[in-house]
């Protein structure tokens, strides 16, 4: 793509990181490949040392997810980008590469429920400790830095109460310190918004979300500084997480199409949960795009929309809860999100329920909290088939 301007995204979606291979392909290539043939003993010894450039073995090197990482690193406008086999390990490769024993990180309390369970129960075992702040509170982020912190991890908008953390003020705060910032960006990824733009050092994400957008694959990535994805790569390399080249092949798709999707998605979840904020039986909505949101403000100026995840509490608890889910004949019962297939779920008995009581209660997850990934089905059609269970509260 040689080029003497820049490609907007929309462009980069669906041009960036192709290499067309000597039959001129245009679609990218699938390479369904575990190995790659060397000229010669030297190509084969320089490959391996890393002296020279190209594919070795499809755990760290394949031709596809590279297509894959190129394309992702020009949308998030990072220098580099690596793949991984799912969001977890995308996270997982980035603390293991980047965090040592004795090393701190500072979390939100908002971090999706497999994220905090990795930091408080996995991750001390190796000597790295994580202390969980507000997601909005700035000064508490400050009062939990130590001098032994390396790592701030923050996930904006938060799953699943939708809190939006000032990346910028958390991004001046930790590099005053020699602290690194990395985002999870999985909710809006770098079509609503861009993390690396406001200073953040790593993006992560779970592919398998909205970069799939058909509930096809799983995937995670990690972008950001090259010296810092170079770490991510040598764990990559040796531990192995690594993202395979069909599951690449169909990310490379539903990049393709992310932006019209997402932007579909979040005008229709708007109308959503407007609709929500106006229904009796609903006590509260969460969503950025919603003047009652508490960072509205701060979700314009850092978003440029609310975004597709719609998150409420019905009036009462889990029982009222579970009766809105088990009435639903159209949204599908499931954890995933991102797909063109609206879903429902109920956080406190899935994502988040492994967790402790008293980190859902921190996290504001309550028994009454449900959480709507908005699809493309028509919206009156997503109202309708709710209002069956809401009107039985």
């Amino acid at each position: 793509m040689d080029h003497d301007y820049p490609y907007s995204l929309e462009t980069l979606a669906v041009r960036a990181g192709q290499e067309r291979s000597q039959f001129n392909e245009h679609s990218e290539a699938l390479y369904l490949t575990s190995s790659f043939v060397f000229d010669n003993a030297a190509q084969a010894a320089a490959r391996f040392s890393g002296e020279e450039a190209g594919n070795v073995y499809s755990r760290f090197t394949n031709p596809t997810v590279a297509a894959f990482q190129d394309r992702l690193a020009a949308l998030e406008g990072a220098e580099a980008c690596i793949a991984t086999a799912s969001g977890m390990s995308a996270i997982l490769s980035l603390v293991m590469a980047l965090c040592s024993s004795g090393d701190h990180i500072v979390g939100s309390t908002g971090l999706f429920g497999a994220t905090q369970q990795m930091l408080a129960t996995m991750m001390p075992r190796f000597g790295i400790q994580t202390t969980f702040v507000a997601q909005t509170d700035v000064a508490a982020w400050e009062a939990a830095m130590r001098p032994e912190t390396k790592l701030f991890f923050l996930e904006t908008p938060s799953n699943p109460l939708t809190e939006i953390a000032d990346i910028a003020a958390l991004v001046s705060l930790a590099h005053r310190q020699g602290v690194l910032v990395a985002v999870d960006n999985c909710f809006c990824t770098p079509i609503l918004q861009r993390p690396l733009d406001l200073g953040a050092d790593l993006v992560v994400h779970s592919a398998t979300k909205f970069l799939d957008g058909q509930g096809r694959v799983l995937g995670g990535a990690v972008a950001g500084r090259k010296v810092l994805t170079d770490e991510v790569f040598k764990f990559l390399r040796t531990a192995g997480p690594t993202l395979s080249a069909f599951n690449a092949w169909v990310l490379l798709k539903g990049l393709e199409t992310l932006q019209i999707r997402l932007e579909a998605q979040s005008a229709k979840a708007l109308q959503l949960a407007t609709w929500l904020e106006k229904h009796p039986s609903v006590a509260r909505v969460y969503y950025p795009g919603l003047p009652s949101h508490p960072q509205f403000d701060l979700a314009r100026r850092q978003q440029r929309s609310g975004g597709a995840i719609v998150s409420f509490t019905v009036k009462g608890g889990r029982a009222e809860a579970w009766k809105v889910v088990d009435h639903c004949r159209l949204l599908s019962i499931t954890a995933n999100l991102g797909d063109t297939k609206t879903t429902l779920t109920h956080p406190a008995s899935t994502t988040h329920g492994r967790i402790t009581p008293e980190q859902r209660a921190a996290a504001g997850i309550t028994e009454a909290l449900l959480r709507i990934a908005v699809g493309l089905e028509a919206v009156i059609d997503l109202q309708n088939d709710l209002q069956t269970g809401l009107s039985l509260l």
